[in-house]
């Protein structure tokens, strides 16, 4: 019975990983995808117009 109590630790990480990994990959795309695109292309535009008005210029 060592062996079985020995097992269950990894068998239950095992299968709670592979339930993460895959939650996060059916969470990516899907319809809020350009949302959440649009989002951080707006950010980034943002903190490049600041850098440039600030005369600094990207490493």
């Amino acid at each position: 019975m060592d062996y079985v109590s020995a097992l269950v630790p990894p068998v239950v990480m095992a299968a709670f990983f592979i339930a993460l990994v895959v939650v996060i990959v059916k969470s990516q795309g899907g319809p809020n995808k350009a949302k959440e695109d649009a989002l951080v292309d707006a950010a980034l535009a943002r903190a490049e117009s600041a850098r440039q008005n600030n005369g600094t210029t990207a490493p």
